[in-house]
Order: C-alpha cells, then sequence, then structure tokens
C-alpha cells in the first residue's frame, strides 16, 4: 500500500529562487502536543529568501541532510490532534514555525507542528491571518526587550516603519509608554501617521531608543544616544555595544497566547495585517523574485 504524500516547498542546495523546489512528503500522524494542520495560506517574509539563498547554511544554523523547508508563517485547519490537545479536527487556527535548521516549513500542503498555536477568530479570514505570526510576535518581543519606557527617555524610534514588523511596532509601542516615531520613504507618511506614529525620513541622531525593523544595524544604531537601547532584527550579526547603549537583536519564539491577541486586534482593524497578493504553491520562486526587488507594501501569501 502506498504511503500518502504531500506537497512542500525546499531547498536541497541553496541557490535563490531557482533553487527552490516542490517534492513530495510522506504524510505522519501528530505526536504528543502536536496538531497537524491542512495549510491554507503560508506568507513569505524576507528571512525565506535569506534561507533560500543559503545565508543561514554558510553562518552554520542548516546541518540538514536531504533538504531545507522554506516558510515561517501560517494558516489553516486542523486535520489531526495528538495525545493530550483539545483542538478539534476542522478548528482555524495559525501559528509560526521558529529556527533554520529543520527539514519541513510552511510552504507545504500540510504541516505537523506544537499545539502552541492560536485559534483564528471568525471575523479573520485565513490569507490575512497567515501573515501575522512572526512579524506581530517579532514586534511584540522586540518590545519586550526594549521594556517599558522610562521617565526620563520616552522617544522610541521604529526603522522600517512601512514594513511588516515596523507597522506593528508602531501600533503596539504606545503601550508600552514610548513616544514612537517611524523612519521610512516620504510616500509612506500617511500609512505610519495613520497607526499613531509620528513620521521622519531622514532622522537626527539623539533617540532613547531604536527599533531597528528595517535592519539598518550600524546606520541604525548611530541614532541611538549614549546609553540608550538599541534591539536588531538580526541574532545572527548583533552588534558590539558602544557609548553605554544596551544593544540586543530579538529571536522570534512562538507564543500561542500572545498570537491569539493579536489576531483579534487584526481582525478588529486595530494592526495593519496586509496581503499583497496570492500566489500558488507552485509559483514560490516568483514571489521571492518580486519581494526581492523591494517596495513591496504588504505579504505575499503562498496557498498550496
Amino acid at each position: 500500500m502506498s504511503v500518502p504524500t504531500f506537497r512542500a516547498a525546499v531547498v536541497r542546495t541553496p541557490g535563490g529562487p531557482d533553487s527552490i523546489e516542490i517534492v513530495d512528503v510522506p504524510l505522519v500522524e501528530p505526536g504528543p502536543g502536536q496538531v497537524r494542520v491542512r495549510v491554507v495560506a503560508a506568507a513569505v517574509n524576507p528571512v525565506d529568501l535569506g534561507v533560500a539563498a543559503g545565508v543561514f547554511h554558510d553562518l552554520g544554523l542548516v546541518h540538514q541532510p536531504n533538504w531545507t523547508g522554506l516558510g515561517w508563517d501560517f494558516a489553516g485547519t486542523v486535520e489531526a490532534a495528538g495525545p493530550g490537545v483539545d483542538l478539534a479536527a476542522g478548528t482555524r487556527v495559525a501559528g509560526v514555525v521558529a529556527g533554520f535548521d529543520r527539514d519541513y516549513g510552511t510552504y507545504a500542503e500540510r504541516l505537523v507542528v506544537s499545539a502552541d498555536v492560536a485559534v483564528v477568530p471568525d471575523a479573520l479570514d485565513l490569507i490575512t491571518a497567515s501573515t501575522v505570526p512572526l512579524n506581530g510576535l517579532t514586534a511584540l518581543q522586540i518590545l519586550d526587550l526594549l521594556g517599558d519606557a522610562p521617565a526620563d527617555g520616552r522617544r522610541l524610534l521604529v526603522t522600517g516603519a512601512a514594513g511588516a514588523v515596523g507597522g506593528y511596532l508602531i501600533a503596539l509601542a504606545g503601550e508600552r509608554g514610548w513616544q514612537v516615531a517611524g523612519l521610512a520613504r516620504d510616500h509612506d507618511e500617511e500609512f505610519v501617521r495613520g497607526l499613531g506614529g509620528d513620521f521622519t525620513a531622514d532622522a537626527e541622531p539623539g533617540w532613547d531608543a531604536v527599533a531597528d525593523a528595517g535592519a539598518m544595524q550600524h546606520a541604525a544604531l548611530a541614532l541611538v544616544r549614549d546609553g540608550g537601547r538599541f534591539v536588531g532584527v538580526q541574532p545572527s550579526s548583533e552588534l558590539p555595544t558602544e557609548r553605554g547603549i544596551a544593544v540586543t537583536a530579538v529571536v522570534a519564539h512562538p507564543d500561542g497566547t500572545r498570537l491569539a491577541e493579536l489576531l483579534a486586534r487584526a481582525a478588529s482593524a486595530q494592526l495593519p495585517a496586509r496581503v499583497h497578493a496570492v500566489l500558488p504553491l507552485d509559483q514560490v520562486a516568483d514571489a521571492h523574485r518580486a519581494l526581492a526587488k523591494g517596495g513591496v507594501r504588504g505579504r505575499f501569501v503562498i496557498q498550496p
């Protein structure tokens, strides 16, 4: 009897979009604390381009013998639940698969993951829901690293403010007491201000804290005042401490409870969940090429 399989997008020898291929993977049952999800949507993120290009292989973070799976975000429906998991078949869920050293990803028709997922509100479609997990949780975890704004230094600059992580930061930072401003291009001013932040296209040094969602690295660190705070988004190349600045970098991790809160906010339009285009699994490489060109507002979403 033949073993049932599903399709997934992977990279054997990384070399950019042309190295992505679709393979058949054996279907497995979820173990204790796991669920198997029929993936309806998987968002494409810049980190996926880095995986396909071999950036993280070169850093020694990937050691897969056969292939590396692509994709971090997903939304779909529960097909089966392992022992100890109270999620009924058909439940709409979203989540994130973190880490680089894995043979599976969310660009797939099926996915077996930890049950640390979030139920998607009825008011939120699964395509949009798939764009929230990685970027929303990254924004929250950046704010955790920054901590609450001190009374004597509340000015927070968010680089890449028109991007996914930056947009969530602008929307959420005020709750931690920060007076937030977004650094972005002139044509993104309306979007940034619409989230409740101030706007600048040319930031001057002297900020109490910088959340470097735009991955500007040294250029962003230079904008922090002496003794201020800096949180980056590239843990593999964390910057050295200088001028008494507290320097950290976020490592995004799953958190079903907090993701449920983010999805509820996206459902009520309190968070800017944006979909740029939806493409089938066979066109993953096209989505990567388009994202690499830059200037995209919103996420490409893969629909297996």
